[in-house]
């Protein structure tokens, strides 16, 4: 929270300083206009009698300078828009934060985040995680007893190569580290998460039991080479029987060096992953009751390691169990503002909201007595989770089709959506009527599904838009009614310098008058 609002000041900061330099940038032309060639006086005493009479007899030179004025805004306008709408970021923006920054004494993120990077690998891990754009699916399936399933029957792939490789890339940093060539099967899985053929990494996890009782070998067997899912639950089994000797020798050993840390981190990588897999083995084989326990004792075994996102996989097999009132504790601890939000958590707070009143709802009814104020909270509740994934209701609702879930999903987006009503359309249809209200809620809630992340508007692009409409509204009102143009500006500047006459008046009071005859020559 500290970090996040250093980073707002920052930007706020960093905001005022160059709308206040653009505002007077483009204004100074003005004002050099109207002082040089118009010879407006600038004297204190004559400035609003200067001023009214110089509105009640406006010459075409008025207009010519409040016209360029509107004219440089728009032309700025048009640059930044195009510049947006082809890099996705403002012109002025980015000159700023690059080039004009470091001069005002702005902050790199980089040297923040490298300096924050020492506090822990708590915040480190959180730090990570709130970076990140693109997720691991903490629901994802088994590769070989689910996903090659879909392979048998269509001849299909059920995931892209860009999600193989992500899915590399955490194995790669989950289950690898740099002491890895010390030990021989441990190097040979580590050319074996990054191999492309399936084949060819089952066939290196084989080679590496037979040097050793490898742990992440047992993991990768299981996820791509068991055909069921009980094959896959004996798998784990044995790599948990692996993974927990390495991880209670490199506990005792992790203060003895960095080297020494980096393996107590993966072998807990690993042994968090295999107790999270074989949990969901017991998910998937109907022992839920086993399932939530496995994985209410590994949260608090292990309860740093947030990045797993254990507690979705805890929602579901709650909401399985029809346990309402644990699915709400959950809730309660993990539906915080510091932490990243989710269409599981947004959803499922929506669902139970809409349990308490979904088998009485009547839309007719409601619209002729009007809403109840829990009716209210459950609507409220549906806004804000659609507001978060506008893809969710569609899939929930059953008018776009269900595909396979990927393994990585983005936040926001339709593959979160996806991976959401996968599991979790099941829940939905077992609450009387919260399907219908969610029909009817969303169906009131306008909205715009777009590609996530949203490119929001840059300051300077609406600050230009905002100041070229102004000058030329400014310009025809004080075509149209010169005179009453006149009267309001005659009171906007009497307001304006009535702090500055009240000084004036008490410096006149005090100073000697030869002085202050000779500053105002001045």
């Amino acid at each position: 929270m500290a970090e996040a609002a250093a980073g707002f000041l920052e930007q706020l900061k960093s905001c005022i300083v160059w709308s206040w330099t653009y505002l007077w940038t483009v204004w100074f032309f003005v004002v050099l206009f109207l002082v040089y060639i118009l010879r407006v006086p600038l004297k204190i005493n004559d400035n609003l009698s200067t001023v009214s009479m110089f509105l009640n007899t406006l010459t075409p030179k008025f207009y010519v300078a409040l016209g360029t004025s509107s004219l440089i805004a728009g032309l700025i306008l048009i640059f930044e828009w195009w510049y947006f709408r082809k890099y996705g970021t403002s012109f002025i923006e980015q000159v700023s934060v690059s080039h004009l920054r470091p001069l005002l004494g702005g902050v790199d993120n980089n040297s923040s985040n490298n300096s924050n990077s020492s506090n822990g690998d708590s915040d480190s891990n959180r730090q990570s995680v709130s970076e990140c754009k693109v997720w691991r699916n903490p629901l994802n399936l088994f590769r070989g007893a689910e996903y090659n399933r879909y392979t048998w029957v269509t001849g299909r792939e059920p995931l892209t190569y860009y999600d193989m490789n992500l899915s590399a890339q955490d194995h790669q940093t989950f289950f690898t580290c740099d002491s890895d060539h010390l030990r021989p099967a441990d190097a040979i899985m580590q050319k074996a998460w990054r191999e492309r053929n399936p084949q060819a990494r089952i066939s290196a996890a084989h080679e590496a039991l037979e040097i050793n009782e490898c742990a992440t070998a047992y993991i990768l067997l299981a996820e791509e080479e068991a055909t069921t899912i009980a094959e896959a639950e004996k798998l784990f089994k044995q790599a948990l029987k692996a993974g927990d000797g390495c991880y209670r020798r490199s506990q005792q050993l992790q203060h003895h060096g960095s080297q020494y840390e980096a393996q107590h981190r993966r072998d807990t990588n690993v042994l968090v992953y295999i107790k999270r897999r074989l949990a969901m083995c017991a998910r998937r084989l109907g022992r839920t009751r086993e399932a939530v326990k496995m994985m209410r004792d590994l949260m608090k075994e292990f309860p740093l390691l947030s990045m797993f996102n254990i507690h979705e996989n805890l929602l579901e097999a709650l909401l399985e169990l029809q346990a309402y009132a644990d699915v709400q504790a959950v809730l309660a601890k993990y539906d915080d503002i510091s932490l990243p939000k989710s269409a599981t958590i947004c959803y499922t707070a929506a669902l139970l909201k809409a349990r308490a009143v979904s088998d009485k709802f009547s839309p007719e009814a409601a619209s002729r007595r009007g809403l109840s104020t829990a009716e209210m909270n459950a609507v409220e509740a549906i806004h804000r989770a659609v507001e978060f994934n506008p893809h969710v209701p569609k899939y929930l609702l059953e008018m776009k089709s269900l595909i396979l879930p990927p393994e990585h999903i983005l936040k926001r987006g339709d593959s979160e959506a996806i991976a959401y009503a996968f599991f979790h359309l099941a829940h939905w249809k077992r609450v009387e009527g919260a399907l219908n209200l969610l029909h009817c809620t969303w169906e009131g809630t306008f909205h715009e599904v777009s590609v996530y992340p949203k490119k929001e508007l840059p300051f300077f692009i609406l600050f230009t838009a905002g100041l070229c409409s102004f000058t030329a509204m400014l310009a025809l009102l004080t075509h149209q009614f010169p005179e009453l143009m006149g009267v309001f500006a005659k009171a906007f500047l009497s307001t304006l310098f009535a702090p500055l006459n009240f000084v004036m008046e008490k410096v006149e009071s005090i100073l000697p008058s030869s002085l202050w005859h000779q500053l105002t020559r001045i």
